[in-house]
């Protein structure tokens, strides 16, 4: 594991850093990153929610990492799919969920992305709205 930041180098987008990539029509043969997470967080206007797994489990979300460049350290960008029916309520994307039996396929490029770049099936997630305690840096779903 390696400690990196979110969002693409800003110098190589008109001044603008990108946290998310689309999978649609694109192949990831190298750089190919997983972030680990037991829940994510979606805020949609004033409420916030927390999306687990229904079975509980932790999982990964597929992501693409740019190496360290002068001053800007090493990033990384979340690969997003369109939204399974639970999530799709709230939002029309999500990040691409990579299970622990997935994780060598991602990593080793053994099976093609449009194979594990899916929509989840409906009733894969749980989804519930945060109603109090502090707010949580969160990564977005």
């Amino acid at each position: 594991m390696v400690e990196a930041t979110w969002g693409s180098n800003p110098r190589f987008s008109d001044g603008a850093s990108y946290r998310f990539v689309r999978s649609e029509g694109k192949t990831f043969p190298s750089h190919r990153c997983l972030m680990p997470a037991s829940e994510c967080h979606m805020t949609v206007k004033d409420r916030r929610y927390r999306v687990r797994l229904d079975d509980g489990n932790f999982f990964y979300l597929a992501g693409v990492w740019e190496p360290a460049m002068a001053d800007y350290p090493l990033a990384f960008r979340i690969i997003t799919v369109a939204a399974n029916l639970e999530v799709s309520r709230y939002q029309d994307r999500h990040g691409a969920i990579i299970l622990r039996r997935q994780v060598m396929h991602w990593l080793d490029k053994g099976v093609p992305e449009v194979d594990l770049l899916e929509t989840p099936p409906a009733r894969t997630f749980v989804i519930e709205e945060i109603t109090s305690g502090p707010r949580q840096p969160a990564l977005m779903l």
